[in-house]
């Protein structure tokens, strides 16, 4: 995993096309501004993680179904 420290206005660049930048909120909260392609897929991390959860739940069971 790469850790880069960024201040408000500044960005990382993800490829040529996928633009990652920090903006600051008016409580003070961090925000990322994300520029990538439409065909480009962005899921929130609590989100992907309850979809893999569900994923591996499901396999589980279907496994257990089929034993």
């Amino acid at each position: 995993m790469l850790v880069l420290g960024r201040k408000p206005g500044e960005y990382v660049m993800i490829g040529e096309d996928i633009m990652v930048k920090v903006v600051r909120s008016d409580t003070g909260d961090l925000r990322l501004a994300i520029d990538a392609p439409k065909s480009t897929t962005i899921t929130r991390g609590e989100l992907y993680e309850n979809q893999n959860n569900s994923h591996t739940i499901n396999s589980s069971k279907a496994r257990a179904v089929t034993a």
